[in-house]
């Protein structure tokens, strides 16, 4: 299978790595400096039971004679349009797009570029990051990948299950992919939000008091958007969720939260924002989702102006 992955940082290297461990031919589009990086130190990995080392195939460009069954699409929402045009040449009739963002709304903006029957639903679990020498750093054991297709006759699920399935790891694919992603945009929307809102880590929060209890709230809020779109959540996933949102101690805080800290931009529209706008045209209160949106939002404007 020929693949060609968006990125080489902490989720596209990672996934890429595992997809090349699969038997795919993989290529990395990346900016010049990390193709240059690649070129010199290749593709490594460590901080997991798998650690990766090898060279591999990095682009700046596609060419214009290349087309791929598989295109693994990693970057932030807010780069999303910039990702679209990139990989745009790389997309032909038989192609499917894999994308791995958070949230929802990046799948309108795929469907409209490429039709939505290239367009799989995913969604992924990996804690790492990007290391200032080039390095992908995993924590901790979870490595889950999570894909569907949209259309249950999609003809390019035989040879997409075969080589997704060799890849190391947790790979699923579950029946309801869309149920899938809901239920990770539910729980990511309350850790964003309360971790933003409160600027602390999960342990920190559910001490302070009241704090095991707004994220609770919170949590019921963006569930109950799910629900409303026609996706409500399993009640254990639920009970999951809570109980991640709540353990006492946890350093758990996130991403989002990390990119205010270190004065980066964030997600916050593409995550917040989109659910709070499902919330309003669903005629739902969610008022600790409009809090955490109202502040994130005032941090970009406060950044965009600094």
């Amino acid at each position: 299978m020929q693949v060609l992955v968006l990125g080489a940082g902490a989720t596209g290297g990672w996934f890429g790595a595992r997809l090349i461990e699969a038997g795919a031919d993989v290529a990395f589009l990346v900016r010049p400096a990390r193709a240059a990086a690649l070129a010199a130190d290749g593709l490594r990995i460590h901080g997991t039971s798998r650690p990766f080392a090898a060279p591999v195939r990095a682009l700046t460009a596609v060419p214009g004679d290349a087309r791929y069954d598989l295109v693994l699409l990693s970057c932030k929402a807010y780069d999303l349009d910039a990702a679209i045009e990139a990989i745009r040449p790389a997309v032909g009739a038989d192609t499917r797009v894999l994308p791995l963002l958070n949230g929802l709304r990046h799948l309108d903006a795929l469907d409209a570029a490429f039709g939505a029957p290239r367009v799989l639903g995913g969604l992924c679990h990996i804690s790492a990051t990007l290391e200032p020498d080039g390095t992908i750093r995993q924590f901790g054991a979870l490595e889950r990948l999570t894909w569907g297709a949209r259309r249950a006759d999609d003809p390019a699920l035989p040879a997409l299950r075969a080589t997704l399935r060799r890849m190391p790891g947790d790979v699923r694919e579950p029946a309801d992919i869309l149920g899938a992603m809901w239920e990770k945009f539910a729980f990511i929307a309350a850790l964003a939000g309360v971790t933003c809102l409160l600027r602390a880590p999960v342990g920190v929060i559910a001490a302070s008091g009241e704090g095991a209890v707004l994220a609770r709230r919170l949590y019921a809020e963006c569930a109950a958007v799910a629900a409303r779109e026609g996706h409500p959540l399993d009640a254990a996933a639920c009970l999951e969720a809570e109980r991640i949102l709540t353990a006492p101690g946890s350093p758990l805080k996130a991403s989002m939260l990390r990119d205010i800290e270190r004065g980066g931009r964030t997600e916050g529209e593409h995550i917040l924002g989109d659910l709070r706008d499902r919330a309003r045209r669903a005629g739902l209160d969610t008022p600790l989702l409009a809090a955490a949106h109202a502040h994130v939002a005032a941090y970009e404007r406060q950044r965009a102006i600094a």
